[in-house]
C-alpha cells in the first residue's frame, strides 16, 4: 500500500454540503466523513447520500477519506456500511469498538457486502473497554484490514468521569497504551481533537505532547487547526536531512552488510536505519502531488 502521511484528519460532518466541499481545498492530510456524532438522527439518511455523493464525484487530491458509519447496533450502520461498500473509500471508522469482534464483524460484513479489499478500517479506541482490550483489537490487524487506532478523548473522558486538565494527565497512560499496542501490530494511530479551536496555544501544546508520545497525527474539528497541526507533525528539514544520509550511508557495499556503521562521526545501527527510512517516507509523502 502506499505510505500516507497522517498528521492532520478532519472530521467534516457529513451533513453539511457546504463543508464537504470546501473540504477539497483544506491542506489537511486525510478527512473523515462524519454520518456518526456530528449528525442528527432525523439527519441520518440524508447525511449518507451526501458523503456518498461527495466520495464518488471524487475532486479530493491526495487527501485521504475515511467515512465514519454509525455502529451495527444503531438504526442507520448497516446502511451506511452499505453505502461505504458501494463508494469505497480509503478507509472506514469504526465507531465504540470495546473488542476485537467488533472490528472484525465490520470488516466481514463490508467484505461481504462486495467492499473493496484495499479499504482499510480504523477503529474508534472510545471507551473503557476499547483500553482495556487494545491490545487484543490490534493483534486482529490482518483479520479486518485493520491500519489505524483513533482515540475519542471526550468520550473517554466522560466515561472515565476524568478532567480534562494539567495537561490531559488523566488520560496519559490510555493513550500509552493504545500506542504501544498499535505499534506492536504495526498499526497507525491517532490522537484525539482539541476542543477550543481558538485556542491555538493549548492547541500547539497538546500537538507537542501528542508528537512526544509518538502519535502519528491528531484529529482536528476546526480547518483553522490544520495548519499548526502539520507543522508540528512534520520532521524537521534537518531531521529529514540526517535521515537521507543515514540511507545512504548503509546504501555504500561496504556497509550494506553491517549492522553498525560510523555516519559523520556518530555510530548508528540499523535500527537507527528503519528510523531514517520512515521520516524520508513522510517527508515524500508530504511533498507528493
Amino acid at each position: 500500500m502506499t505510505f500516507r502521511a497522517r498528521r492532520s484528519v478532519l472530521y467534516m460532518p457529513g451533513a453539511n454540503e457546504r463543508a464537504l466541499e470546501k473540504a477539497k481545498t483544506l491542506e489537511a492530510d486525510s478527512l473523515i466523513l462524519d454520518l456518526e456524532d456530528s449528525v442528527a438522527p432525523d439527519a441520518k439518511a440524508d447525511a449518507r447520500a451526501r458523503v456518498a455523493a461527495a466520495v464518488k464525484g471524487g475532486g479530493y487530491g491526495k487527501r485521504e477519506l475515511a467515512i465514519r458509519i454509525n455502529g451495527l447496533d444503531t438504526p442507520w450502520g448497516v446502511e451506511d456500511l452499505k453505502m461505504a461498500a458501494e463508494v469505497n473509500p480509503d478507509a472506514i471508522l469504526v465507531p465504540k469498538v470495546a473488542r476485537p469482534g467488533d472490528i472484525v464483524t465490520v470488516s466481514r460484513i463490508h467484505a461481504g457486502m462486495g467492499g473493496a479489499a484495499d479499504t482499510r478500517m480504523w477503529a474508534m479506541m472510545e471507551t473503557p473497554m476499547a483500553i482495556f482490550n487494545v491490545r487484543e483489537i490490534a493483534s486482529v490487524h490482518q483479520v479486518a484490514r485493520l491500519s489505524c487506532l483513533v482515540l475519542g478523548t471526550n468520550d473517554l473522558l466522560k466515561e472515565s468521569r476524568a478532567l480534562a486538565t494539567g495537561g490531559r494527565f488523566a488520560i496519559l497512560p490510555w493513550l500509552s497504551m493504545t500506542l504501544l499496542a498499535a505499534r506492536a501490530y504495526g498499526l497507525d494511530v491517532l490522537d484525539g481533537v482539541y476542543n477550543d479551536f481558538r485556542d491555538e496555544a493549548g492547541f500547539r501544546a497538546e500537538c507537542e505532547q501528542g508528537r512526544a508520545l509518538g502519535m502519528d497525527g491528531k484529529t482536528l474539528i476546526h480547518p483553522g487547526q490544520i495548519a499548526v497541526c502539520n507543522a508540528l507533525f512534520s520532521p524537521a528539514p534537518e531531521e529529514v536531512e540526517w535521515s537521507h544520509k543515514i540511507i545512504a550511508a548503509f546504501k555504500l557495499p561496504e556497509n550494506t552488510a553491517k549492522g553498525v556503521i560510523t555516519v559523520e562521526g556518530r555510530m548508528v545501527e540499523r535500527l537507527h536505519l528503519a528510523m531514517a527510512q520512515r521520516v524520508a517516507d513522510i517527508a515524500e509523502a508530504i511533498t507528493a502531488p
